[in-house]
């Protein structure tokens, strides 16, 4: 159940080596992309940390120690803390959901705050730009 907006495409970025953009205007309220995932059990989350695998999943689970490599675009979307989407997870679906937080327009990169919260400026694991 992968779904997106057929005008979103995967480009160099400025903010962190490629990201995604759209070549149309999004509306804000848009659902973006609907992004299948991957389930990572527990168990396997730890060895995953010394790969490059640990910049690119979601949290996920009930007690969020499970991860999620959402496919689509779902991890290849930037961070920023005044991000234009939000992502929202359904875990009875397996499916992460990216929503316009405003009006996108054509050109410009789609980003997301990996805090999941839309404002939240907590510490990231990574230095921002």
């Amino acid at each position: 159940m992968s779904q997106q907006i057929p005008h979103i495409f995967v480009a160099h970025s400025e903010l962190h080596g490629r990201g995604v953009f759209t070549g149309a205007l999004i509306n804000a309220g848009s659902i973006i992309e609907i992004c299948p995932i991957l389930y990572l059990p527990e168990k396997d989350i730890k060895p995953l940390q010394d790969t490059i695998i640990n910049d690119y999943y979601f949290e996920w689970g009930k007690d969020l120690k499970a991860g999620a490599l959402a496919l689509g675009y779902g991890s290849i979307y930037n961070h920023s803390f005044t991000a234009n989407a939000n992502y929202k997870v359904d875990m009875e679906m397996d499916v992460l959901y990216i929503e316009a937080l405003r009006d996108i327009v054509a050109g410009e990169e789609i980003t997301i705050n990996y805090n999941g919260t839309p404002g939240d400026d907590s510490p990231l694991w990574f230095e921002t730009k």
